[in-house]
């Protein structure tokens, strides 16, 4: 973290260079956390996009066969 550099956390701001070690490396997790998490909600984006695909294609071919009642 850069000099003078400040964080905001939970509304409130923080100089970088105050804060012990522990919260540095916490601060590291929160973001290295933060990252996975953008990953994997960018994965869910395209698992559902991929599902509906798949529902679609479904619908169309069910629309060829006469249902049973």
């Amino acid at each position: 973290m850069a000099d003078g550099q400040t964080i905001s956390i939970d509304g409130k701001d923080y100089m970088a260079d105050a804060l012990s070690d522990e919260a540095k490396a916490q601060l590291g997790n929160l973001r290295v956390v933060d990252m996975e998490l953008q990953r994997l909600e960018q994965r869910k984006a395209i698992a559902q996009t991929a599902r509906n695909a798949y529902a679609r294609a479904l619908q169309a071919e069910l629309a060829k066969v006469e249902p049973q009642q």
